[in-house]
């Protein structure tokens, strides 16, 4: 027979970072940083700067040009690392050579949340305001939420989604 673990108990997986709770076989992911692989800083960082206005935690763009930054992590591969409002990191290091492919094993795409469904509402009118072509607000009422969709300029899929109620 197997041991069941008593209510609240977790097991800690990867060093801590993901925690299964046996009594709802839901995972709960602790992460501390994201970071998209992009091909020209500049464009991206306009792009970031204008959709989401998070401070740059790090701004390593004055590296780039220096032999070897595609394997320098100590110099953020000369990209910049922006502080989101919740705490996690996103990193974007300017060492890719083609766009993104959603349909290539790896990232699907990258999803943030707000609020409500008038923030996605407000989230298109500014999306549309700045010129950033994007999807109409989804229901996904099997899910409990709605989403709207729009890419980087790599083509990376980007979502906002927001709770139905």
């Amino acid at each position: 027979a197997s041991a069941t673990p008593e209510d609240g108990d977790k097991k800690p997986i990867g060093r801590g970072r993901l925690t299964l709770d046996p009594n709802r076989h839901a995972c709960q992911w602790d992460g501390k940083i994201v970071r998209l692989t992009v091909t020209d800083i500049e464009r991206s960082v306009a792009f970031y700067d204008r959709v989401f206005g998070w401070d740059k935690a790090i701004d390593a763009r004055e590296h780039q040009g220096e032999p070897g930054l595609e394997d320098a992590p100590e110099k953020f591969y000369g990209g910049v690392v922006y502080q989101t409002p919740q705490g996690t990191l996103f990193g974007l290091p300017p060492v890719g050579s083609q766009p993104f492919r959603s349909d290539v094993t790896g990232l699907d795409h990258v999803s943030f949340a707000v609020g409500s469904r008038a923030d996605l509402d407000d989230a298109a009118r500014g999306l549309e305001e700045a010129g950033i072509t994007h999807g109409e607000v989804i229901e996904l009422a099997d899910a409990g939420l709605a989403i709207l969709s729009f890419q980087d300029p790599d083509d990376v899929n980007l979502e906002l989604t927001a709770p139905l109620s």
